[in-house]
This record gives structure tokens, C-alpha cells and sequence, in this order.
């Protein structure tokens, strides 16, 4: 269906220029109107489809396999760094974030919109606050890294450790069938 509503808006668009330019002072309105409905019919067929794709359940079981495995790695790497960061090199903290932990942040990103359509806008919300706190404090690590800050990289590694662990702590409780930070904050996370 995404593929028909991309098909209708392209069609769409290459006769309505042409009906443009078919004459220098005058446009066809009549024709240019039903190019329109049509090229609105491929957007809305083309949103329906890919939200028909991104909601199907093998979609969104793989997704959220994907959104749970990228914060457990997350915080299992963030944590290993934090551990490590009285050896390693200031100045290298930017490339040990950026080989251990870049992939999983770009894997929960690609996946993230299976939260939302699994548990709700409120329980996307929740973990999506604490991840970008967690990936906030991790590029001020990696800026802090660059210029040599040595107290601010320790610092923020911390901050954005605990962030990563709420965002997936709450991940967890969603999963078990709780409701998200209420749920983790019972269970002393």
C-alpha cells in the first residue's frame, strides 16, 4: 500500500507539471484539481501503509527485542566506561563512546516508535525523557573528552549512566506488565 501511495504521488506530481507548462498563460484548474486529490490520495495511502507496517505485531515484537537490547547494551557500555574512566585517556573517552556505545544509540532510535505503539504515548514519554538525558549527558562526556575536562567527564559518565538505567528500567516493568517509572520506583530501581 506504501509503495502504491509513493507510486500516486510521484504520477501525481509529474502530470501536474505538466499540465503546468502545457500552456505559458493559463492552467488547466479542472485537471490540476483531480492531480491534486490524487496526489493527497497517495499521501494519505502512503502514511497508512507504513503506519500498517510499523504497527504489525512481528514489526513491533522485533522492535521492542531491539529497544530493550540497545538500552541493556547502553547501560551495560556506559557502565563499563564509568568503571574505566580512571584509565582511560581524557582525550579518548570521545572515541570509546562513539566504538562502544554509537550503534546501540542509533539502534534504539530506529526502533522507538514500537514503545509508543506497544504501551502508550505516556510509557514513550517516560522512557524517551530519561533516554535523552541519558544521550545529553553522554555528548557533554564526549565535548568534555575534546577539550580535555576531566572532572566533567567523570561527572556527566555518572549522570548519564543512571539516566540510561531509568529509561530501561522502566523498558523492563513495561515488559512485565507494569506501568512504567510508578512500577520501577516500587521496586527500588
Amino acid at each position: 500500500m506504501k509503495k502504491a501511495g509513493l507510486t500516486l504521488i510521484s504520477v501525481s506530481f509529474l502530470v501536474g507539471a505538466y499540465l503546468a507548462v502545457l500552456n505559458e498563460t493559463t492552467v488547466e484548474w479542472p485537471y490540476f484539481a483531480v492531480v491534486l486529490v490524487v496526489g493527497f490520495g497517495g499521501v494519505f495511502l502512503a502514511r497508512f501503509g507504513s503506519r500498517a507496517a510499523a504497527t504489525s505485531s512481528d514489526v513491533l515484537e522485533a522492535n521492542m527485542s531491539t529497544v530493550r537490547s540497545s538500552l541493556e547494551n547502553i547501560v551495560e557500555h556506559v557502565g563499563s566506561l564509568n568503571r574505566e574512566k580512571e584509565t582511560i585517556p581524557t582525550y579518548d573517552m570521545g572515541k570509546e563512546i562513539d566504538s562502544r556505545v554509537l550503534d546501540d544509540l542509533n539502534s534504539f532510535v530506529e526502533a522507538r516508535q514500537a514503545i509508543s505503539h506497544t504501551f502508550g504515548l505516556q510509557a514513550y514519554t517516560e522512557v524517551m525523557s530519561h533516554y535523552a538525558g541519558g544521550e545529553r549527558y553522554l555528548n557533554r562526556v564526549w565535548s568534555a573528552s575534546a577539550d580535555g575536562y576531566v572532572d566533567e567527564v567523570n561527572a556527566y559518565l555518572v549522570h548519564s549512566l543512571d539516566q540510561f538505567t531509568l529509561a530501561k528500567n522502566i523498558i523492563l516493568a513495561l515488559q512485565a506488565g507494569g506501568t512504567g517509572a510508578k512500577k520501577a520506583e516500587t521496586k527500588g530501581w
